[in-house]
């Protein structure tokens, strides 16, 4: 590992890692093609402007720090460039990818079966090329990420709002905290090269969670009126051991555990009624 860390694309999920982070690196930066804008909230000299589509940004990444890749590897040309301009093989990387890339959405086995990291994965999508170029060939750790949630990006809401209805589909979860402590372990520990899938464990249908959300909370939801795929059930074992040999674990296994903690943030967010 460097000394410093550089979080390229800094979105949701940085807000998580940048304190984690500066406990572990002298020096951590994070990019955005709008930097003043959009980390306002960082020093000066951490914020740095960066986009894959303009190779005259490229320079202003550290030369010598790990990096974790937090934005689709899209366009591969671009990626490709990039990673040869920024000599990517001499660095530790960590490209934060997506369930999304292994295909089980045409199977009719039910429940589905669990999905390993062995399992074959759809090469035709266009951020899974340009993944599998940063692992095959410059050493990346790849984190294929299931769906993440945390405070301001509850599952509640989504079913309150109707973005999300009851349907058989399984789906696969995982907390934006415990996510920040995989990204930091996987840079520590992870072997180049070699991919982890990302979840809490516990794969649940949307049935499962509308219904224990109404039952516990009173949040009404509706029924999906389209078929839907039977989705994904997603193995974390190599995840765990990786975790492990970091002396870490994950802290949220249980999600409706996790969302009476996000609810509870979010009334003492609002403070008292008047």
């Amino acid at each position: 590992m460097h000394h410093s860390l550089t979080i390229l694309g800094s979105g949701y999920t940085a807000n998580f890692l940048l304190p984690l982070a500066e406990q572990l690196y002298t020096e951590v930066f994070a990019t955005s093609r709008d930097p003043d804008q959009r980390l306002s909230g960082l020093r000066r000299e951490q914020r740095i402007r960066f986009d894959l589509t303009q190779p005259e940004t490229w320079r202003l990444i550290p030369p010598a720090t790990d990096l974790l890749w937090c934005f689709p590897a899209v366009p591969i040309e671009s990626v490709r460039q990039f990673a040869e301009t920024a000599a990517l093989r001499a660095r530790q990387l960590v490209v934060l990818g997506s369930t999304s890339a292994y295909d089980n959405d045409l199977s009719t086995e039910y429940p589905p079966p669990w999905i390993d990291e062995t399992a074959a994965f759809d090469s035709r999508i266009p951020r899974v090329q340009g993944e599998e170029l940063l692992r095959s060939h410059y050493g990346a750790i790849t984190l294929r990420v299931s769906g993440i949630y945390g405070p301001h990006r509850n599952p509640m809401e989504w079913i309150r709002t109707g973005r999300v209805a009851r349907s058989r589909k399984y789906v696969n979860l995982i907390h934006a905290e415990d996510l920040a402590a995989i990204c930091l372990a996987a840079l520590r520990r992870g072997e180049a090269g070699t991919v982890y899938n990302v979840s809490d464990g516990t794969p649940r249908t949307w049935d499962d969670i509308c219904r224990t959300l109404e039952r516990r909370w009173g949040i009404r939801s509706s029924v999906s009126p389209e078929p839907q795929s039977t989705g994904k059930r997603i193995a974390n074992q190599r995840m765990c051991e990786l975790l492990k040999a970091d002396g870490m674990t994950l802290h949220y296994k249980d999600l409706y555990q996790a969302l009476e903690h996000i609810q509870e943030a979010s009334l003492n967010e609002a403070g008292p009624s008047r």
